[in-house]
């Protein structure tokens, strides 16, 4: 791990495979730990250099304040063709995961010179809050549970791992898989301060974000490959708006992974690794 300075500010990163082989860069939603080390890895061995990072305020990236960001979406999505620009090697299949495939698609629109390709795993056309009439919303019972749990000792590591895996239960996630990613996330956030926790373990500095102005109507505007991947027992983001996203971006594919849910689960590595190779 190392991190690339653009913009004025530090992108932690992790690099797999060859430094001349073409460049997959995976953002983080929040923290690159979002992508297992197994679809990493099996990338690479297809002959691609992958390089996964953190967004702001999040592992090893540059923090300020997670509470009050004074960055907004499309600031995150320069962030991530600056990256790619700094990378070299020239356009970058750029991917995001949850919160990151909201960035990805605002950079692939903003900056559609730096990308070749894009991969957009369990997320959805619009930013936090309310969705569209048409799009479905967070599951209400798992919700309901997911967030009337207290919140743990943020800083005690082992109570943060567990609050994790409880929360993968809830969400139709693996609880040991969770319990693992969030010890490896406690460990890298930078100190123990509460604030800095909760949002390397939630993401909660995304809600924070100024995510104007809207890009779903822009969607079609999309002229690279599309991959869109989601999980059919996703409660968080239904599948339901994996299903617009590859509706709306032309020629987009749709890979549903029947047993998934918010997490790509390490059965589905390989089906999720050979479809992003065959994209570009």
């Amino acid at each position: 791990m190392t991190t690339v300075h653009v913009r004025g500010i530090a992108l932690g990163i992790e690099s797999f495979g060859d430094d001349d082989a073409p460049l997959v860069l995976l953002a983080g939603g929040t923290t690159m730990l979002s992508w297992p080390d197994a679809l990493c890895e099996r990338l690479a061995a297809g002959g691609r250099r992958v390089v996964r990072y953190d967004l702001r305020d999040n592992g090893e990236s540059t923090t300020a304040d997670p509470e009050a960001p004074a960055y907004t979406l499309r600031d995150l999505a320069a962030d991530a063709a600056a990256l790619a620009g700094a990378l070299g090697g020239g356009p970058a299949h750029l991917a995001g995961i949850g919160v990151g495939g909201m960035v990805a698609q605002v950079a692939a629109l903003d900056h559609p010179g730096a990308f070749s390709a894009l991969t957009l795993v369990g997320t959805r056309p619009v930013a936090p809050g309310p969705p569209d009439d048409d799009l479905p919303d967070h599951d209400r019972a798992s919700m309901g549970r997911l967030f009337a749990r207290p919140v743990p000792d943020w800083t005690d590591r082992e109570a943060v791992a567990e609050f994790a895996a409880a929360g993968a239960e809830i969400l139709g996630d693996d609880p040991a898989a969770a319990r693992a990613a969030a010890a490896r996330v406690w460990d890298r956030t930078p100190g123990t301060a509460p604030p800095v926790q909760r949002a390397n373990q939630l993401g909660m500095v995304f809600s924070r974000l100024d995510c104007a102005p809207r890009w779903r109507e822009r969607l079609p505007g999309i002229g690279v490959p599309a991959l869109i991947v989601h999980g059919r027992r996703d409660r968080f983001f239904p599948v339901g708006n994996g299903e617009a996203l590859a509706r709306e971006i032309p020629g987009a594919r749709l890979l549903v992974l029947e047993e998934a849910a918010t997490a790509i689960p390490g059965a589905a590595v390989g089906e999720v690794a050979e479809a992003m190779l065959t994209l570009g």
